[in-house]
């Protein structure tokens, strides 16, 4: 592997100084619209699921709806790993750009490993064993190794995004599931395995170091004011603690409107 540069070493004075990193407006807005989706499928989800209305989620605009969230979601996040991961190149030596992305990856993932805590015990015929936020965080814990590259992470992401129709039709023991093979009467509320997932955030890694070389924007993109820009921006710099707390509020908006006693 080689050695990192040396700009990447900054003392402490140095770091203090610095302003704080850009937020890009358009990316916020990118994440919020995935979040405004994926409230709008999980909603008409948990009305088909608890038989209050008859959706069928499963097939046609709704399936199309959920496959365009996740794959929104998972390219964005790897623009943003992108944009992050440059930035902290100037900033942080190897152990701790290293460090970082570790720290950050497991931190998502535990919260993945809660999901998984909470459906085992009020869905366990359908638990969350490796859903979205399962693979985030293994995604961010990998991120050191994939960032350093460009097109590599396109010719990877596509081969992954491409083996993803032929891991899904295997099926195997269940502690492959990471993976994308699982048994065959395997029933998940959320599966998103690293392949073909983890082709989408690599693809994503590719986007950002295009469109946001060094962290900076390449393009030129205006400050553009309209509704609701600065609503959707503000779901989108708090996607991770609506997707935590939507679900329990869209129950509550449920059971307070039908009373269904299977949410009881």
């Amino acid at each position: 592997m080689r050695d990192f540069p040396q700009s990447w070493h900054t003392t402490g004075e140095e770091r203090a100084v610095r302003p704080p990193a850009r937020r890009y407006w358009e990316i916020d807005f990118a994440r919020g619209c995935a979040v405004v989706m994926m409230v709008a499928f999980h909603t008409a989800f948990d009305l088909a699921y608890f038989g209050v209305m008859d959706i069928r989620v499963s097939s046609g605009p709704w399936r199309l709806l959920a496959v365009c969230t996740a794959t929104l979601f998972l390219f964005l996040v790897g623009l943003s790993l992108a944009i992050s991961g440059a930035r902290a190149r100037d900033v942080l030596d190897g152990r701790a750009y290293t460090l970082k992305f570790i720290r950050r990856g497991a931190g998502i993932f535990a919260l993945g490993l809660l999901i998984t805590a909470v459906t085992l015990v009020f869905v366990p015929d359908s638990p969350i064993l490796f859903g979205i936020l399962h693979l985030i965080g293994v995604s961010v814990m990998l991120a050191p190794l994939f960032l350093p590259c460009k097109w590599a992470n396109l010719a990877a992401g596509l081969a992954l995004i491409a083996a993803g129709t032929v891991t899904g039709a295997i099926h195997g023991p269940e502690f492959l599931l990471w993976v994308g093979i699982h048994p065959d009467t395997f029933s998940s509320l959320d599966y998103t395995p690293l392949v073909p997932w983890l082709g989408v955030v690599l693809v994503g890694v590719f986007a950002g170091k295009v469109l946001y070389p060094g962290g900076r924007r390449r393009l030129d993109v205006p400050e553009v004011s309209f509704f609701p820009r600065n609503e959707v921006c503000f779901l989108g710099r708090h996607s991770l603690a609506i997707y935590l707390l939507h679900q329990p509020a869209i129950l509550l908006v449920i059971l307070l409107a039908w009373g269904l006693p299977g949410l009881l």
